[in-house]
C-alpha cells in the first residue's frame, strides 16, 4: 500500500486537474445541454488520446478475445459513471454531484467487501472512517437540497456505486491490452450510449460560445485524455482501497478551485473536511510506510 515517487507524482496532478474541472464543468454546462457537452468532450478526449498514443509509437490494436474484458470493464468504470453522472448534474448543482459522486472508494470497499472478501487493514479502516467522516461534512449543510431531489441524488450514488465496482475489476482483470489502448476503447465504448441519451434527453443544440468550446477543450485534453489514462493506470497497478481513498481530496479541491474561479465561499464543513481527506491519505499511504521503517522492516 505504497506509492513511488512517479505514482504518488501523477496522483498529485490527477486530483489537481480532476478537481479543478468541477467548476470548469460548472460553467461548460451553465448554457449548454449536459449530455452533449460530455458528448463533445469525449469525441475529443478521443482524438487527442489517439494522437498521443500514435505519436508515442503505441498500438491501438486489441486482439480478438480481449474484446469482451474492454466492453466488461468500460460499462461501469465509463457508461454508468458519465451516464449517471451527467444526468445527475441535471437535476443537482454540479457541487453537490461532485461530493456525492466521489463517495466511490466507499462503494469500492464495500464491493471488495462482499464480491471479492477483500481483507482491510487497520490503517486502510482509520482511512476509510476518515474519509467517509470527511464526506458527511461535505454533505451536512446540503442534507435538506438533496432530499429535495430524490432522483438525483439516486443517479449520482448508483454512477459512484458503478465507478467503485469498476475500479475493482481494473485492479483484479488480467488482461495484455495496454493501458492507453484500454483507455482509448473504453472511451469507445462509451461514446454510442452518451450519443443515444443526447438525442433522446436533449434539444436546443447550438455551437458553443468561447468560453463552452474552452471547457470542452480542457475536459477533451486533459481530464479524458491525460486523467483518465493516469487513473486507469493506477487503478490497475495500486490496492483499491489506495487508489480509490487517494481521489477523496478532489472534491476538497473543486470546492476551493469554485472559490478561486466562481467566486463561491466555503463554509467550516469544508475545511474540516480537508484535514479529515489529509488524514485518510496519509493513514493509506505514509502511516504503513513510517510504521514498518519503526519496526524494522524493509521496504
Amino acid at each position: 500500500m505504497s506509492l513511488d515517487r512517479r505514482g504518488l507524482f501523477l496522483l498529485v496532478v490527477l486530483t489537481l486537474a480532476w478537481g479543478i474541472n468541477w467548476p470548469i464543468m460548472k460553467v461548460g454546462v451553465a448554457h449548454f445541454p449536459a449530455l452533449g457537452f460530455r458528448l463533445l468532450c469525449m469525441a475529443g478526449g478521443l482524438v487527442a488520446l489517439g494522437v498521443a498514443l500514435r505519436l508515442r509509437g503505441d498500438s491501438l490494436a486489441v486482439p480478438r478475445r480481449e474484446w469482451g474484458t474492454v466492453v466488461r470493464l468500460a460499462l461501469p468504470n465509463m457508461v454508468v459513471w458519465h451516464l449517471f453522472a451527467i444526468c445527475a448534474v441535471k437535476l443537482l448543482s454540479s457541487g453537490r454531484a461532485a461530493i456525492l459522486g466521489y463517495t466511490m472508494p466507499i462503494w469500492a470497499v464495500v464491493w471488495g467487501l462482499v464480491f471479492f472478501r477483500e481483507r482491510i487493514g487497520a490503517w486502510a479502516w482509520l482511512g476509510i472512517g476518515c474519509a467517509l467522516a470527511g464526506t458527511v461534512l461535505l454533505l451536512s449543510g446540503e442534507f435538506a437540497a438533496l432530499t429535495g431531489s430524490p432522483a438525483g441524488t439516486l443517479l449520482m450514488l448508483l454512477a459512484a456505486a458503478g465507478w467503485g465496482f469498476g475500479t475493482q475489476l481494473m485492479k483484479r482483470t488480467q488482461t495484455d491490452v495496454p493501458i492507453g489502448a484500454m483507455t482509448f476503447w473504453m472511451l469507445a465504448v462509451t461514446l454510442p450510449f452518451l450519443a443515444l441519451g443526447t438525442l433522446l434527453l436533449e434539444d436546443g443544440w447550438r455551437m458553443p460560445t468561447a468560453i463552452e468550446w474552452a471547457a470542452i477543450a480542457y475536459n477533451a485534453v486533459v481530464v479524458f485524455a491525460f486523467c483518465h489514462l493516469v487513473w486507469f493506470g493506477l487503478a490497475r497497478s495500486l490496492p483499491p482501497v489506495v487508489s480509490s481513498l487517494s481521489i477523496m481530496f478532489i472534491p476538497v479541491v473543486g470546492v476551493f478551485s469554485g472559490m478561486w474561479l466562481l467566486g463561491e465561499q466555503p463554509h467550516w464543513q469544508d475545511y474540516a473536511a480537508i484535514v479529515l481527506m489529509f488524514l485518510a491519505l496519509s493513514s493509506v499511504m505514509l502511516a504503513p510506510l513510517l510504521w514498518r521503517r519503526l519496526r524494522g522492516v524493509p521496504g
